[in-house]
C-alpha cells in the first residue's frame, strides 16, 4: 500500500490513515457573528433550521449566506471527515477527511431550502472534483449535508433539475457530494479568524467562481 506521502490531495483519506485529531476544541470560536450579531453557536430563535454547504473556500462561501435575508447566522468550520476537532492546518492537508463547510442557520418562514440551494448551485461549479478553482483537495470538495427532510428534497430537485443545464452549457455531471448530517458527522467550528474572514478583511481572498448558468427554483414538489 502506498503511504500518504505518495498520494495526492485529491485522494480522500481512510478512517486508518486520518490524523487522530483531540478530544475537544484547541482554540476559541467568538460567540457572536461579526455580521449579523446574532449567537454564532446559538442558541437560535425557536423554527430555525440549519443546512451544511461546502463550496471550496469557506471565507467566500460563508459571506454568500450571510447576505441572505433571513439567514440567522453562518460559521465557518469543517465537516464530513474523520479526525475530531481538527485544526484549519490539520484539514488543509487532507489527512482529516473534512472539507471547509459552512453552516447555515436560517429562518424557513423567509427563506426557504430551495432558495438557498440555488444560491449553493450559482455561487461555485459543482461539476469539479475535489477542488474548486485554485484550491485543490479533498479539503475543498463541493458537498451539501441536510438536516430535514425539506432540505433533503429541496437538494434532490434542484440537483435534478440544474444538472441538465450545465451539461447544456458545456459541463459535466455535478460532483456534489450529497448525504444527511447524521451521516457526515459533526461539524466543528473553525477558528476565530476564519468566521466572516471577508468581512474583517475585505480585500482578502475569494476563490469563489461560480458557472453563469442559473438554477431554477420552484421545482420542488413539482
Amino acid at each position: 500500500m502506498a503511504l500518504f506521502g505518495t498520494r495526492t490531495k485529491t485522494t480522500m483519506v481512510s478512517p486508518a490513515e486520518a490524523l487522530p485529531g483531540r478530544s475537544e476544541r484547541a482554540y476559541r470560536v467568538p460567540q457572536r457573528h461579526a455580521v449579523l450579531g446574532t449567537p454564532l453557536e446559538g442558541p437560535w430563535p425557536s423554527g430555525t433550521q440549519v443546512l451544511h454547504v461546502a463550496m471550496g473556500c469557506f471565507w467566500g462561501a460563508e459571506r454568500t449566506f450571510w447576505e441572505l435575508d433571513g439567514v440567522v447566522t453562518t460559521a465557518a468550520g469543517y465537516m464530513g471527515g474523520y479526525t475530531p476537532h481538527p485544526t484549519y492546518e490539520e484539514t488543509c492537508t487532507a489527512r482529516t477527511g473534512h472539507t471547509e463547510t459552512v453552516l447555515v442557520a436560517y429562518d424557513p418562514s423567509r427563506i426557504s431550502a430551495e432558495q438557498l440551494m440555488k444560491a449553493f448551485w450559482e455561487s461555485h461549479d459543482p461539476t469539479q472534483v475535489n477542488r474548486q478553482g485554485n484550491d485543490l483537495g479533498t479539503a475543498y470538495r463541493s458537498a451539501v449535508y441536510w438536516t430535514t427532510e425539506e432540505q433533503r428534497a429541496a437538494v434532490e430537485a434542484t440537483r435534478a433539475a440544474f444538472e441538465p443545464r450545465l451539461r447544456d452549457a458545456g459541463l459535466g455531471a455535478i460532483a456534489t457530494e450529497l448525504r444527511p448530517a447524521s451521516d457526515a458527522g459533526p461539524f466543528y467550528y473553525a477558528e476565530d479568524y476564519h468566521q466572516q474572514y471577508l468581512h474583517k478583511v475585505p480585500g482578502g481572498y475569494c476563490g469563489l467562481g461560480g458557472t453563469g448558468v442559473t438554477c431554477p427554483v420552484g421545482v420542488v414538489g413539482a
